[in-house]
């Protein structure tokens, strides 16, 4: 069995935002395989299906992005499932907008989620999937990760999300470092100002 969790913040109110990466990527995955992601349980919306014959669990923590690793600690704790089973996608601002990068494993970086999913599991070594959203610019990132997509930025990152729900599947079906290989594009940009992702 997999967890499959995708990162963001409850609520109309950030819907469509740069920070929401992970539950937009969430919501083509579940479309893509025909799982209803509706059941409110661990401080989460979840749903189960089945991708490439295994079992999984796709889960949108509802703790807003700073507690997301309330919500995966609870999931983990219940289903007991082997840590490099987890996979966690989220945005991240140190990659230009509509990069894709895997990993196996790693720190949090600047992303408060992320560090909230490590504290939590005192663990990282879990794989990721990260949507690059790009460099603020200059403006306040805070401002800039909770901001919506802009039209310039939307058919880009539209077409990672679906390569990232692909890359999801391949994770599942092929391994990790087969979808590495296939799916990662990694370009980073330059933070134009000092302060960490991941703030609601």
């Amino acid at each position: 069995m997999y967890v499959i969790a995708g990162l963001g913040n409850p609520g109309k109110k950030y819907e469509n935002t740069r920070h929401n990466m992970g539950f937009l990527v969430l919501d083509a995955l579940a479309a893509k395989h025909g799982i209803k992601v509706s059941k409110l349980k661990h401080k989460a919306l979840t749903g189960e299906g089945v991708i490439e014959g295994t079992k999984v669990l796709l889960v949108k923590p509802q703790t807003y992005m700073n507690l997301s690793g309330e919500s995966l600690r609870q999931v983990m704790d219940y289903y007991k499932i082997p840590i490099e089973n987890l996979i966690v996608i989220y945005d991240d601002l140190d990659l230009e907008t509509g990069a894709l990068r895997i990993r196996k494993k790693g720190s949090a970086g600047s992303h408060n989620g992320m560090k909230s999913v490590i504290y939590q599991l005192q663990e990282d070594g879990f794989p990721r999937v990260r949507i690059g959203i790009g460099a603020s610019g200059g403006a306040d990132w805070k401002d800039y990760v909770c901001g919506r997509v802009s039209e310039e930025e939307a058919g880009t990152l539209s077409e990672t999300i679906d390569r990232a729900a692909d890359a999801v599947t391949c994770i599942i079906g092929q391994g990790i470092d087969i979808a590495m290989n296939k799916y990662n594009t990694s370009k980073k940009t330059k933070r134009t100002t000092e302060g960490e992702a991941g703030d609601d």
